[in-house]
């Protein structure tokens, strides 16, 4: 499922097609998403202009100038920007569920295989939709540091990866990056939440910082099909644990091993995690 760096490459790479502009008109293909795409969406965003774009996790959150929209890749979701144009001749494939189609004449169209994404409407404020009110705080914020880790993990027996990976705790880290910061830190995935002093748990930021930044530069990781408006993420070729099980650490050459945790794999090197 795309992650924090996939969603972010992503709004980077729609906000020179949206940002601004008047939406003319929405077509929509297959309203069975997620959540099914609601009857007269079409009406209520024709002629609204998108006055602001932003992440919320793993959200793409559109204000327009009355309401605003959610948008959500699921687990194998893309938008790919077509210019004018292309637009006039290109054919929608059988996967391409919705377009949005802007005042300027070009499309931003929305591709899911497997249906898991959203496009939902708000007729208040997008930022305060039931569905991200109550996230986290944001990875890549000040907010995120070792003091608020330490506190989160007051009461609580459960693993750090899983501490990282509750989206009431902190949002869109995911599996990939969860696996790499603590690598990262030095920090073993099992490793209960509550055994780890508030100075393991700044470095932990900082790892969860700087992994998740570098991810974002390199168009996120594909491991599958993920891509943003057509180009794959490359952050794949720089993942020192991810997916490299029984291959050998880069730090200390000891070989990488994989477990499973709340149903995720989880890769690790048993010398260099403690």
């Amino acid at each position: 499922m795309p992650e924090l760096p996939e969603v972010e490459t992503t709004l980077h790479s729609l906000r020179p097609a949206l940002m601004g502009v008047k939406i003319a008109r929405l077509v929509v293909r297959e309203r069975r998403l997620r959540w099914p795409i609601e009857a007269r969406l079409e009406d209520k965003l024709r002629g609204r202009t998108v006055t602001q774009m932003r992440r919320r996790g793993k959200y793409i959150v559109l204000n327009l100038n009355r309401g605003g929209l959610l948008m959500h890749l699921g687990m194998s979701g893309s938008f790919t920007v077509l210019p004018k144009r292309a637009a006039e001749t290109e054919t929608a494939g059988r996967h391409d569920h919705y377009d949005l189609l802007s005042s300027r004449g070009g499309i931003v169209r929305y591709r899911d295989p497997r249906r898991f994404g959203c496009l939902l409407w708000s007729a208040v404020d997008p930022m305060q939709h039931r569905l991200i009110r109550s996230l986290g705080v944001e990875p890549l914020e000040s907010s995120l540091d070792g003091e608020y880790l330490r506190r989160a993990a007051t009461g609580r027996k459960s693993a750090v990866k899983n501490l990282l990976m509750d989206s009431r705790v902190v949002v869109g880290i995911g599996n990939i990056y969860a696996a790499e910061a603590l690598f990262d830190a030095g920090i073993h995935p099992l490793r209960g939440c509550h055994r780890i002093s508030e100075i393991r748990y700044q470095k932990l930021t900082e790892s969860v910082r700087k992994i998740l930044r570098a991810a974002i530069l390199q168009g996120g990781s594909t491991i599958r099909d993920f891509t943003a408006n057509g180009q794959p993420g490359y952050f794949k070729q720089q993942l020192s644990v991810y997916g490299r099980a029984g291959e050998p650490c880069r730090r200390c050459k000891t070989p990488l091993r994989n477990i499973v945790l709340a149903q995720r794999s989880t890769f690790y090197c048993p010398q260099c995690q403690r």
